[in-house]
């Protein structure tokens, strides 16, 4: 554990030696340039976002692109127009996922929401109610284990798991919000860069959740940003379009390309016994444990088709849009039309 711990700081010291350069070589100079010089202390936590996208997106394309050529689930079809057709649809969740790695979203989540809860916790912190530390709470259970970053890094994995698992499944349970996570699901072509296909309103629900558990439960600004960065790494894996998996024991401990699809899969995945009412299984997003202690679990040996039951011609062949504003203008359409009929 010791060995793992020096490790865990040697990463970090890299890292924030790299953050640095970044930022005085590149983004420093370019807010003095723009008249942004207010935002030097903020473009220096973006800047790490930055970073972690850039290496987010090079372990995507070395590591996880590979098995998607040697080991593909769906093959591209021999037709062009569909060819043609499936190929702009990876694109349009590639230009997502670049919205996402690179910060983008951030910045605009950073704009928007962060002086809320600035506001909020600073509101607390003067009334005398301070984070608690989650790390420091069950430090006592493991003496002379949880002292280290490592362990800390590990309970708070473990929490946010569980918080995803219970977001993703409120995500299929309530028709509100299934009108803008079904944008996820609607991609009948899953790649590697399918993660980050969702509609931005649903990003900000999460997002803001989780900005906010972490807040809650003591999670240092560092911590938070390798916590996420972990977690979006394996969705990319579990979106991948490779038959890859991880054998009896290993499906039951992390979350693979296999037991995703079925959460994807029509009929399966997203519907109660396939009669098209909300519902589904591996709702997990990490670890299968919550799906297992829960019985949302769903194994099997198959690779069936993705996308939703109303996209099909005979079911009535919804649109859900090919473009990245169109996608964004329909489930917003979909959400109001369902608020009006409720």
């Amino acid at each position: 554990m010791q060995v793992l711990s020096s490790v865990f700081d040697w990463v970090a010291d890299v890292f924030g030696l790299a953050q640095q350069w970044l930022y005085e070589a590149v983004v420093q100079p370019l807010l003095f340039s723009m008249g942004w010089g207010a935002y030097l202390e903020d473009a220096f936590d973006a800047t790490g976002w930055l970073l972690v996208g850039l290496i987010q997106l090079v372990i995507i394309v070395a590591l996880i692109g590979p098995l998607q050529r040697w080991w593909p689930g769906e093959v591209a079809p021999a037709d062009p127009a569909r060819r043609a057709e499936r190929r702009h649809a990876i694109f349009i969740d590639f230009l997502y996922t670049l919205l996402h790695r690179l910060g983008l979203f951030r910045v605009g989540l950073f704009l928007a929401i962060d002086p809320l809860w600035d506001a909020l916790f600073g509101g607390l912190a003067l009334a005398g109610y301070g984070a608690w530390h989650l790390d420091q709470w069950i430090a006592p259970w493991w003496p002379g284990l949880t002292d280290t970053a490592l362990a800390g890094f590990v309970a708070y994995l473990l929490v946010f798991d569980l918080a995803n698992y219970l977001l993703h499944r409120a995500q299929h349970q309530f028709e509100w919000w299934w009108a803008l996570h079904s944008l996820h699901h609607s991609q009948r072509h899953m790649t590697m860069w399918t993660d980050s296909r969702n509609h931005l309103l649903d990003d900000l629900l999460i997002d803001s959740a989780f900005v906010l558990l972490a807040r809650l439960i003591g999670v240092a600004p560092g911590q938070f940003v390798a916590l996420v960065a972990l977690s979006q790494l394996i969705e990319n894996l579990a979106h991948a379009n490779t038959r890859l998996h991880f054998g009896w024991l290993g499906e039951r401990l992390l979350v693979g390309p296999r037991f995703h699809r079925l959460h994807h899969a029509i009929g399966v995945g997203h519907e109660s016994k396939g009669q098209g009412t909300l519902g589904g299984h591996n709702f997990a997003v990490l670890f299968p444990v919550w799906d297992l202690l829960f019985r949302s679990a769903h194994f099997g040996a198959e690779w069936p088709a993705t996308g939703i039951r109303d996209q099909l011609p005979e079911a009535g062949g919804r649109d859900y849009g090919r473009g990245f504003w169109r996608q964004q203008w329909l489930g917003l359409q979909r959400l109001f039309s369902r608020r009006q009929a409720s």
